[in-house]
């Protein structure tokens, strides 16, 4: 009989991959590092906790002895932080098989990042965008290079606000959440536009986690609905390891759970919303991030 769920059991063998994963210290980026590790994976824990980073590091140990695991400092609220990580990594590794753009913030007070961002577009996309810019290379050196950037079902629910990026006239931290978790789609599917376009074999997924038991809600205030609406946290990065590991999936396409409102299940496709399609969003949204960061590539296509 043919299986209908896809699971971590049908990862193949990732001996041969090199893997980032941002945000690698807890949540689904942990779960995430824990079941490529046991499958042989290279994993770079790229957190901005060094502490929080080696704690989750022996916590896969115990579990997985054999991992190889290599923590690299990242934060993403810092364009320098990322400057300084992607060249670390291209200095002590030959290339990149699959990114996963995973870490993320979840609707806190007003703030803004070393940049001068709003916390959550600054983190949540715009150090994503950064990221990936400066490890495509990289990743073009990889046989079969993936990109999976983590959205949120809050995408449904926000607006990219041009005219108040950084909260300047006013701030709803949910709101901006689901801004930044818009742009991580229209991002994903805008990037694997690109990078048809220019010939390249990176390819590029949007993904979400449904409502899972994570660390996100604990800090975000929410934490009480878990115990009735959110599923257990392992299956929550599910949809990420399909998108990087299976051969059933399509770059260009968005990936979450199948069950009701997408809110728990086995990975499938998933609803992209009107707004995260039109060409004109994506288009200013690329031009603003670039300027916004100062990190320029697959422009003009």
């Amino acid at each position: 009989m043919k299986k209908v769920t896809w699971t971590p059991e049908d990862m193949p063998a990732l001996d041969d991959k090199i893997v980032v994963i941002t945000g690698a210290n807890s949540g689904l980026g942990l779960e995430s590092a824990r079941l490529m590790a046991a499958r042989g994976a290279q994993i770079i824990m790229a957190c901005r906790s060094q502490e929080k980073a080696s704690a989750a590091k022996q916590d896969i140990l115990d579990q997985v002895p054999d991992a190889k695991l290599d923590i690299m400092a990242l934060d993403l609220a810092s364009q320098k932080s990322i400057q300084l990580f992607a060249a670390r990594f291209k200095q002590s590794y030959p290339r990149l098989d699959i990114l996963m753009n995973n870490a993320g913030l979840m609707a806190p007070p007003l703030s803004h990042t070393e940049d001068g961002f709003e916390m959550q577009f600054g983190t949540n996309h715009l150090g994503h965008f950064a990221l990936t810019g400066l490890l495509l290379d990289h990743l073009e050196k990889a046989d079969a290079p993936r990109i999976i950037t983590v959205s949120s079902v809050a995408h449904n629910v926000g607006n990219i606000y041009f005219d108040n990026l950084n909260a300047e006239k006013r701030y709803s931290r949910w709101f901006f959440y689901g801004q930044s978790k818009l742009a991580n789609l229209v991002f994903a599917r805008d990037l694997h536009r690109r990078l048809k376009a220019a010939g390249s074999k990176i390819q590029s997924f949007a993904v979400h986690p449904g409502y899972s038991d994570t660390n996100l809600q604990s800090t975000s205030g929410v934490n009480i609905f878990n115990r009735f609406f959110a599923q257990p946290q392992h299956m929550g990065c599910y949809p990420s390891l399909y998108a990087a590991t299976s051969d059933e999936v399509r770059s260009g396409e968005y990936y979450g759970p199948n069950g009701h409102f997408e809110l728990g299940g086995y990975p499938a496709k998933a609803r992209v919303r009107k707004r995260a399609k039109k060409a004109r969003l994506s288009q200013k949204l690329w031009k603003v991030s670039e300027e916004m960061t100062g990190v320029a590539y697959l422009s003009g296509l």
